[in-house]
């Protein structure tokens, strides 16, 4: 049983391509945001993932295929909303932030150290994967906790 409430999370391109290039932390971040969660995403962070997924993990072309429509059945698609060029270091990381504003986002997880140097982005938190793990399960131990 779920005792606390669905979060609106963005994952970086680089945490979901982790997630298929072995069974890590990524992975069970990914697979946890799957089952209690929202991913929201953008059709260009799809073909970012695309990309890397031929690119870095040398995975067919059919497979990548599969891989998106996956993604694109289990995520919220949103359009990013447009962020000022000085809101973070890295321009390519602007995509993500205006996916996180325009969703409402509840949390930005990257493996990313330009996001994550902001450590938050208009009171959205930008966590690494383990932060991310270790958030979670600091709120699943005291909603267990307020159960007895």
């Amino acid at each position: 049983m779920q005792v606390f409430n669905a979060f609106y999370i963005v994952l970086d391109s680089n945490v979901i391509i982790a997630s298929f290039a072995s069974r890590g932390l990524c992975y069970d971040v990914f697979e946890l945001c799957l089952s209690e969660h929202q991913i929201v995403i953008s059709k260009a962070l799809l073909r970012e993932i695309a990309r890397g997924l031929r690119k870095k993990i040398k995975l067919p072309k059919s497979l990548v295929k599969r891989i998106q429509d996956f993604l694109t059945s289990e995520s919220e698609i949103a359009m990013a909303a447009k962020v000022p060029s000085d809101s973070c270091r890295d321009p390519g990381d602007l995509e993500i932030l205006g996916i996180a504003l325009v969703s409402r986002a509840d949390v930005i997880v990257s493996g990313d150290e330009d996001l994550l140097a902001l450590k938050e982005f208009r009171s959205i938190p930008v966590l690494s994967p383990r932060e991310f793990w270790h958030f979670i399960q600091r709120r699943v131990r005291r909603s267990k906790g307020c159960q007895k």
